[in-house]
């Protein structure tokens, strides 16, 4: 494998903008900001891919991380065409995204599968031609009461705000794992499963709003 080719891209899903920072559905752009910081890399603004960019190593892989700046349900129209630049195979592109069907403080990791009502996970999945590639999925959990599409387009409440920040700890090791370790690896130690026996384990992502990704 030559250098470029040996490229990994590391998406975070978000929506971009100070109304959405905070948002359940903005965690995937808090992983990305972790693995930034935790490396010492800088963001910069590119217009041509609207996103915000940062290369360099996460352990010992070459990555460019990515923060969509296109709202979550557009995507991939920024992810695509850097894979397309760079000459990036599907199988090195990892995204980090919410998930309602798994209990906050839980993470899993995948390859593949379906985009389950997930508008930036569909955008991707249509953009790249092939909806192969790595998923970090966050858990973000379902509301008590009231509709989804709320919960996810709301802040973490305050009760949530420890556990959130060591989930999205370890959800920038998962990806580390995933880069330096494999994805088997990776999948083994970040994988587990709830303790409640009754758990129903879902594949399907959150359902979505349509500008900022969700919808009913």
């Amino acid at each position: 494998m030559d250098e470029e080719s040996a490229l990994w891209i590391v998406v975070g899903l978000g929506n971009p903008g100070s109304t959405y920072q905070g948002n359940r559905h903005n965690v995937g752009f808090m992983v990305a900001d972790r693995l930034a910081e935790g490396s010492s890399l800088q963001w910069q603004r590119s217009e041509r891919f609207a996103a915000e960019l940062c290369r360099g190593r996460l352990a010992r892989a070459e990555v460019l991380l990515v923060k969509p700046q296109t709202y979550m349900n557009l995507s991939g129209r920024s992810v695509a065409p850097l894979a397309q630049f760079y000459d990036v195979p599907i199988g090195q592109i990892a995204v980090v995204h919410d998930d309602v069907d798994l209990e906050l403080g839980r993470l899993k990791v995948k390859a593949g599968g379906g985009d389950g009502g997930h508008k930036g996970l569909r955008s991707l999945g249509q953009e790249l031609g092939s909806p192969e590639f790595v998923r970090i999925r966050v858990g973000v959990g379902r509301p008590v009461q009231g509709d989804v599409t709320d919960h996810v387009l709301q802040d973490f409440s305050a009760e949530e705000q420890a556990p959130v920040a060591d989930q999205v700890g370890r959800a920038a090791d998962a990806v580390i794992a995933i880069l330096t370790r494999g994805l088997r690896s990776a999948m083994n130690t970040y994988n587990v499963r709830p303790s409640r026996p009754d758990e129903e384990e879902h594949e399907e992502g959150e359902p979505t709003k349509e500008q900022a990704g969700t919808t009913q």
